[in-house]
């Protein structure tokens, strides 16, 4: 995976601890973590945790070519907007057959500047020209800012369904290397 990508006014780059205040900020954020995996629903309890947080992430990259976790970070300003990923999907029944998803979170004072899909379509070229074949993308069937960013990219859209990776239903969306390109 590629440590670096630039876009016109983000880059997006590994996290370092230098960042774990701002990941605790975020993932503290009410209104953020909510539309984070599986319920219960926590807050982050730490810059620690957020440090911790951090080293989970590069382990699994180092582990994966395929997974990764990047700031998006403002080049204008330096500010860490949030994150843009690719994560193996774990099936419920604890499988993995290959299976990977886009996702993004960003801060609150980062909303509505179009950072999350500047961001992942960046993403999203880097991981299919390194290699990837197929990508999902799914969200809470009420998370609208999320199905705003998937229908941004063009994301060829499934359904709302059983949700094979989380509980309960999801709003998901699947793209593979050739329409991502013919998009």
């Amino acid at each position: 995976m590629r440590s670096r990508i630039e876009t016109q006014r983000l880059v997006l780059r590994p996290y370092t601890y230098a960042d774990a205040d701002r990941v605790y900020e975020i993932l503290s954020d009410e209104r953020v973590y909510p539309w984070l995996d599986d319920p219960p629903h926590q807050p982050m309890a730490s810059s620690e945790a957020a440090r911790a947080s951090i080293d989970r992430w590069a382990a699994s990259e180092a582990e994966d070519s395929f997974t990764g976790f990047r700031a998006v970070e403002i080049m204008e300003s330096g500010l860490v907007a949030g994150t843009v990923l690719m994560a193996r999907l774990e099936r419920n029944d604890g499988g993995f057959v290959g299976e990977y998803e886009v996702g993004w979170h960003l801060a609150p004072d980062c909303w509505g500047h179009g950072y999350a899909a500047e961001a992942a379509e960046a993403f999203l070229d880097a991981m299919f020209a390194d290699g990837i074949d197929e990508v999902w993308c799914g969200m809470y069937p009420h998370n609208e800012a999320s199905q705003k960013v998937a229908e941004q990219l063009r994301l060829p859209f499934v359904g709302v369904q059983d949700d094979p990776w989380y509980d309960g239903d999801s709003r998901l969306y699947r793209v593979n290397r050739d329409e991502w390109s013919t998009r």
